[in-house]
């Protein structure tokens, strides 16, 4: 595929209208913005398709994007529950998985890596809204995860260190000793628990998805 033709399959938030009996899929603008930036298309994949399998396959992606916002349906009641956005998630993780293709974990991403390889989520506290250091590990080392770079966290929900099983390895810590990053120790896969698309993007990001994409070159 050509570089300008590159696209990005990227996850989409659930919002609910309950007054409206609406069920809505959502992106943050800046997403877009910051794929562009990088030569990517963006292609939002709606959590309400009948083949699913079919429209990822069609969308040929050079790169795979698990978004934040939402909880595991699994974790919580209530409105922020998205089962169908779970069941779209499943999927993109698996496709990129099979077919290496380079994937990128936000947030509620790394959660969802984690829970599906068996580890534990825990409930978090001081991650809401908050900046704060993050400490690396050996596994950072070939990747511009930078130790003692201050990172933004909006997330209720967390792992411990112990909960990152085979195939992924823990990259980087949060001052708690909870996980801040993992990266997969075959695959171009890497997750962050902070958002490389919310205010003033840092170099350090751009960097690792530049790495992620060219994988796919």
């Amino acid at each position: 595929m050509s570089g300008a033709a590159r696209r990005a399959v990227i996850s989409q938030r659930v919002e609910v209208f309950a007054e409206r009996g609406e069920r809505r899929d959502a992106l943050d603008q800046r997403w877009a913005a910051l794929l562009e930036s990088l030569g990517l298309v963006t292609l939002a994949m709606p959590n309400s398709l009948a083949d699913p399998a079919s429209w990822l396959t069609a969308a040929d992606p050079a790169l795979i994007v698990l978004t934040g916002g939402n909880d595991l349906a699994h974790l919580v009641d209530g409105p922020d529950a998205a089962p169908e956005r779970d069941r779209t998630e499943a999927l993109l993780l698996a496709h990129a998985s099979e077919r290496a293709i380079p994937l990128l974990a936000v947030c509620r991403g790394l959660q969802l890596i984690i829970d599906s390889g068996g580890g534990a989520l825990i409930a978090v506290e001081g991650h809401v809204a908050q900046n704060h250091t993050i400490t690396t590990h050996a596994a950072a080392e070939n990747w511009p995860i930078r130790d003692g770079r201050s990172v933004n966290s909006f997330h209720n929900w967390g792992a411990d260190p112990s909960a990152v099983l085979d195939p992924w390895q823990l990259a980087a810590t949060a001052a708690d000793g909870s996980v801040e990053a993992i990266v997969h120790s075959t695959l171009p896969q890497v997750a962050l628990m902070w958002h490389p698309e919310r205010g003033e993007t840092e170099a350090d990001d751009v960097a690792l998805i530049e790495q992620l994409i060219q994988r796919s070159s």
